[in-house]
């Protein structure tokens, strides 16, 4: 059985956090301020999401990747694609100078987008479990990473929002959609 190093670990975590990094990117964007508590909820929900979906796909072996192959791609699309949407609709039919009503840093918005950017993570266990891997250090990496890559996200999404103005929000909708038709795309191609 071949053994995965740490380093392998690493990048595969990398890899598994782009996704997060985005997200936050272009909800930070869209946002006219980003508080610390908003920005800790978003990145440990999705670092704990990167790291308990592998430790899923390896418990669950091959049965499980069956069952959701065929169509873990359009969910985690549509998702993407109806929360991109909708911020894109909000910042086009919005009055100037109002305020966002939406927090994704809380309930079932932040539950959905979790979801949705792991769900490459539980494949990626799944291949953990035809390896040698410690598979809590492996979840532990993952999970670390993915809360590091988002927290950047959110700082450099809010840097760049201060550049792009009032219509920022378009731009981070746009960023969702992309990233649900990469995996989509990713997945049938």
């Amino acid at each position: 059985m071949e053994r995965l190093d740490p380093v392998s670990v690493l990048f595969i975590a990398l890899g598994l956090s782009a996704d997060c990094f985005a997200v936050a990117l272009g909800f930070s964007i869209s946002a006219k301020r980003i508080i610390f508590p908003q920005m800790l909820r978003v990145c440990l929900a999705f670092g704990s999401a990167q790291a308990l979906m592998p430790v899923l796909g390896w418990l669950g072996g091959r049965t499980l990747v069956d069952l959701i192959s065929d169509y873990d791609h359009w969910v985690a699309f549509g998702l993407l694609l109806f929360i991109g949407g909708r911020m894109i609709w909000e910042s086009l039919h919005s009055k100037e100078g109002e305020m966002p009503k939406r927090d994704i840093s809380k309930g079932l918005p932040l539950l959905t987008l979790a979801f949705a950017t792991s769900i490459d993570a539980l494949a990626v266990g799944l291949s953990f479990a035809f390896i040698s891997v410690n598979i809590a250090l492996a979840a532990l990496t993952i999970g670390v990473v993915c809360f590091l890559i988002t927290g950047a996200g959110f700082v450099a999404g809010s840097r760049a929002s201060h550049v792009m103005g009032e219509r920022a929000e378009v731009a981070g909708g746009i960023i969702l959609i992309g990233i649900g038709l990469r995996i989509l795309l990713t997945h049938l191609l």
